[in-house]
């Protein structure tokens, strides 16, 4: 593949903290892996010399997990991994229970199946899925657990009773919180002793001492992938005298428990990581103490670099190679994406897209909404070592030095000359996004004063780090109408930044100034070199306004300059606003929308209070290409009433879902996302080479650009001052761009945004810096 120059002045090396997720092979384990496939590469069901030896390696990696996991007179089942071991506890279950269900007179009984709500998905998922193919008709039943993540026995002895299966698991793979499995033991056999119960060992594997048969625990599947060994490989326990249907039949193989040819490479690397924990290896394993001052070094150095933090579970019950934790003011992706640039690997709960994805299972422990959506999960194994952590450490701390750099935290020891003379320089619009809501910032750093207007409480911490790191005046915050769905954050910034400033209940100052413009009167404020000019524009409410930043009018007769018009939920992204609050009017709508076309022309950007389709920005004239109400209301080739009964169709299709957030706009199209160029590396350095005028544009955040970047391959344009870098370079529209972030993901909405606004030769990058050498 053909290389495009490195993004990083001094490359990073990969720090890998997502274990719990998956491992690396381990070399000795790869090696003996690929011995297997070259040398042992024999049947082991074969009765010559080589199906012998191949034989050899599978028996002695029985007898070291009979060992491992304590079995005692139990099997070892060799599996492909955990989720085929699930699936073949649960077959195996319940079958045996359709059996006596059919050979007893169990009509009128309600049996149902237990799990734990904080089970891997691949738990309720089975249940469910070979309850309804065997037509068992069991009620599926979550088991609460409290705050700290432990199963609720009182909720198990008052169920267990009817249950026919009961799964829960050793160790959780996203917090490490483990459960009490001799009180569980105790809880489930005092209710029901011939009950089948199955735990998920997955995580327990190399973190705790085992000796399953010491307990009456029926079925407990292991996957080798996350220690260390290949994906594809993995075993289960069963005890003795456990019912057993094999899930796959065939040749008889695995004593015909498990047909199919056994993975012996994967069986040969598993048996390496066997003797690394039995200690038969010259190569070890960090011992459970060192691993827990592993996660104390850890969790102290996020710690001091993020004062604010909050851990997600309990250190006392859970292991020590799972750090499970949300930074406030900040999304799961935003942390992620941080972490990535410092080429640290942490899982997230969050996509990347405008919904928010949770944590089923912080939720499940009642934490609030926002460290479930917030959630960071840093995991390692047992191959952890002194060098990693002190590496781990010091890339935390450049991470959150990055964020000061961007004015996202403040380090109050830091605040010298020196410190505030390295940040990114912050100085025009910037976009905040929480879901499909939107907030405007505008800075102006010559005169060190700012304007917010729309304000979004998820986002008011981050606005007051900002104005005192860079050391900004507030002149005002406004919102430009009484938002429907949340509650506004203005009385509270005011209080705090403007607590002098006289103001009307939506922020607009008192002590505005009276220009003529157009012949009508319209209010004004100053902001550095530019006014912010107010116009009523009611429609969505009765108190909706404009705010239109523009240049200075010297002529009442001269054209508007307008850079931006933030019109709330007046225009949206291939919407308009709805009209059906009971404070709505589409007649007024409809004088509205002439007015502001008249005042702002086609071309200047508008900034609604919504995006609902990741388009960041718009203008009339893009608009009204795909919105033939808008164009007829412009053109003036509809009347009001013709208007107001179209609205009327159109706010019909709306519908609010119970608890999520109330749709502001009804969508005119299926906005169908124009389509841009894609490269790969090979392809964008093709292109380099033939043509020296395309500009690449990293569009990542300041403090991931920060951390990981090359300013001769790429300007950086993070996509919050995307909607700036519309409005200044409209002489690029001509000219071949190419923009890059992480994944892709942003970079491809961005391209399409931009394509839509007119930018004629516009491509990304596919799969970003994630899938591409630089």
């Amino acid at each position: 593949m053909t290389n495009l120059p490195s993004t990083a002045k001094q490359p990073l090396s990969l720090i890998y903290l997502d274990a719990n997720a998956t491992t690396q092979v381990l070399p000795q384990a790869a090696a003996a892996a690929l011995t297997a496939m070259e040398t042992l590469f024999g049947n082991p069901s074969s009765s010559h010399v080589t199906g012998l030896q191949a034989k050899q390696i599978m028996d002695k990696a029985r007898q070291q997990a009979k060992k491992i996991v304590g079995a005692g007179e139990g099997k070892i089942i060799f599996t492909s991994g955990a989720t085929e071991g699930i699936q073949t506890a649960i077959l195996s279950t319940l079958i045996n229970a359709k059996k006596t269900l059919n050979n007893t007179n169990s009509k009128g009984k309600d049996y149902c199946l237990l799990y734990g709500a904080t089970e891997h998905k691949a738990v309720p998922e089975s249940l469910k899925h070979w309850n309804e193919i065997l037509e068992i008709n069991a009620e599926v039943k979550a088991i609460p657990v409290d705050e700290l993540g432990r199963l609720d026995m009182d909720f198990i002895a008052r169920e267990v009773p009817n249950a026919l299966l009961i799964c829960t698991m050793a160790v959780n793979n996203e917090t490490g919180v483990y459960q009490d499995i001799n009180l569980l033991d105790k809880t489930i056999r005092a209710n029901n002793a011939n009950i089948a119960w199955m735990v998920d060992c997955v995580q327990a594997l190399g973190k705790q001492d085992l000796n399953l048969a010491q307990t009456s625990i029926d079925y407990a599947p292991f996957s080798g992938h996350k220690l260390y060994a290949p994906k594809g490989i993995g075993f289960m326990y069963v005890k003795e005298n456990a019912p057993f249907t094999p899930v796959i039949a065939g040749g008889g193989q695995e004593g015909g428990l498990r047909s199919g040819t056994e993975n012996l490479p994967g069986l040969a690397a598993l048996s390496v990581i066997f003797d690394m924990l039995t200690g038969e290896s010259e190569h070890s394993f960090t011992p459970v103490k060192t691993l827990h001052l592993f996660h104390q070094q850890i969790v102290a150095a996020l710690i001091k670099v993020f004062p604010n933090i909050v851990f997600n579970h309990c250190f006392e019950n859970s292991v020590p190679t799972t750090i499970n934790f949300a930074i406030p003011g900040f999304s799961s992706k935003e942390i992620m994406d941080l972490f990535d640039a410092a080429n640290v690997r942490v899982s997230s709960g969050s996509a990347c897209s405008s919904k928010v994805t949770r944590s089923f299972v912080l939720d499940a422990m009642g934490l609030p909404a926002w460290q479930s959506e917030s959630a960071i999960r840093m995991s390692f194994g047992p191959a952890m070592t002194q060098v990693l952590v002190d590496q781990t450490c010091s890339r935390i701390v450049s991470a959150a030095q990055a964020l000061q750099q961007s004015c996202l935290t403040i380090d109050i020891n830091s605040m010298d000359e020196k410190i505030n003379a390295d940040k990114a320089e912050l100085d025009g619009l910037m976009q905040f996004k929480m879901g499909g809501s939107c907030s405007w910032l505008y800075v102006d750093n010559k005169t060190k004063t700012a304007l917010f207007i729309d304000p979004l409480p998820e986002v008011t911490d981050r606005l007051q780090t900002l104005l005192t790191c860079r050391g900004l005046d507030l002149v005002a915050v406004i919102d430009t109408h009484g938002h429907a769905d949340h509650i506004s954050c203005r009385d509270s910034i005011a209080k705090t930044c403007l607590a002098e400033q006289e103001s009307d209940c939506l922020g607009w100052p008192a002590n505005a100034q009276t220009t003529n413009i157009d012949g009508n009167k319209c209010q004004y404020i100053t902001l550095g070199d530019k006014w912010l000019v107010k116009v009523a524009t009611p429609g969505h409410t009765d108190d909706s306004i404009s705010l239109l930043l523009c240049e200075p009018v010297l002529n009442s007769t001269e054209a508007l300059s307008v850079h931006y018009a933030f019109c709330g939920d007046l225009i949206l992204m291939d919407s308009l606003g709805r009209t059906n609050f009971s404070t709505s009017s589409a007649p007024d709508m409809f004088t509205s929308l002439q007015l502001l076309a008249k005042l702002i022309g086609t071309q200047s950007l508008i900034c609604p209070s919504h995006d609902y389709n990741n388009e960041f920005t718009t203008s009339l004239s893009a608009e009204m290409s795909r919105n033939l109400l808008l164009k007829q209301v412009i053109n003036d080739e509809i009347s009001a009433n013709t208007f107001s009964m179209k609205k009327f169709t159109m706010d019909k299709a709306i519908i609010d879902e119970s608890g999520s957030e109330i749709m502001c706009g009804a969508l005119i199209s299926t906005c169908d996302k124009k389509p841009v160029h894609e490269y790969d590396s090979a392809s964008l350095a093709e292109a380099m080479k033939q043509s020296s005028a395309i500009k690449l544009i990293d569009i990542r955040e300041p403090h991931e650009y920060a951390l990981q970047h090359d300013e001769n391959f790429a300007e950086n344009v993070p996509l919050t001052r995307l909607v700036q870098f519309v409005q200044e370079h409209q002489d690029y529209k001509q000219a071949p761009l190419v923009l890059v972030c992480r994944s892709g993901s942003r970079s491809h909405l961005a391209a399409q945004a931009l394509s839509r606004l007119g930018f004629a030769q516009v491509g990304h990058l596919k799969g970003g810096y994630a899938l591409h050498q630089y």
